[in-house]
């Protein structure tokens, strides 16, 4: 999109993993610390009055300690106006603090699980337990889920319907598990691979996009006054759906590809340069 003369995002939509926090290198991991720069970009886009919406696949446990680190809700500010975070790639709205879930889709991922492990017996399974971490089939590698982890047998996880199923093989690559989707086709579902060979499944239909889309109808807020910036797969209808979006300069092609723009790495704080063309 070509902004128009004057424009200004009423809405910043951010990613967490690459985008405000910088990679652990080699690691399917991110340092929990937020860049000064970075910390001092938000702020000045808060003060402006826009909204700061958190767009993560992490699970809400997950990310209220990123909106904490970034200060996003100042208790004695004016009024009691709560945070807006959109988690688990748009399948759970929720405002903070404290946590309240207002939004959820939820399905049932047996049949793609299923599916999966036939092709791809060593993956593990994990579903997210509010509040507690996740269960899982067996130990995700070190750092990469937050919270606890509950081993869980898949038939017992896949019991009751649920708002997103995470597959992971710390012995496959990305290439692999998008190959994989993609001849499985996934019925009944929408996926994202991430970097590594993690794969998300959600909903048809449910993705960042509409997630932040219930949260903007809610603030009266159109996309066209939006702005994202992200590094990853599951950032690509998030993208289409903003008015501006712009990726992180370490993304790779497909999510460039996608972007309006693209600013410096995380490890640059690129975020806190595009955000300082709107709110310097």
């Amino acid at each position: 999109m070509t902004t128009p003369p004057g424009w200004r995002p009423r809405l910043v939509a951010l990613d967490i993993d690459g985008t405000i926090l910088k990679w652990v290198e080699g690691a399917g991991m991110t340092h929990e610390e937020v860049a000064p720069a970075v910390q001092a970009a938000v702020r000045r886009a808060l003060d402006a009055g826009a909204h700061v919406v958190l767009a993560s696949g992490r699970s809400p446990h997950g990310m209220t300690r990123v909106a904490d680190l970034l200060e996003l809700h100042d208790p004695d500010g004016p009024g009691d106006e709560r945070l807006w975070i959109v988690a688990s790639n748009g399948a759970v709205v929720f405002r903070y603090p404290p946590i309240e879930v207002v939004h959820e889709e939820k399905f049932d991922a047996r049949p793609a699980v299923e599916a999966i492990l036939a092709r791809q017996p060593n993956a593990i399974v994990a579903v997210e337990e509010r509040g507690v971490g996740y269960k899982v089939s067996r130990a995700f590698p070190e750092g990469e889920l937050s919270g606890d982890m509950i081993v869980t047998e898949v038939e017992d996880l896949l019991a009751h319907d649920v708002s997103r199923v995470i597959i992971r093989d710390p012995d496959a690559t990305a290439d692999e598990f998008v190959a994989l989707a993609e001849e499985l086709g996934l019925h009944g579902t929408n996926y994202v691979v991430g970097w590594t060979a993690w794969l998300d499944l959600a909903p048809v239909g449910v993705s960042k996009a509409s997630g932040l889309e219930h949260v903007a109808r809610q603030l009266g807020i159109d996309a066209a006054d939006a702005l994202a910036v992200g590094d990853g797969r599951n950032d690509l209808e998030m993208f289409e759906w903003a008015g501006r979006s712009v990726a992180m300069g370490q993304a790779i092609q497909e999510v460039i590809d996608a972007a309006d723009d693209v600013t410096g790495s995380v490890y640059e704080d690129g975020l806190a340069t595009e955000l300082d063309r709107w709110f310097a």
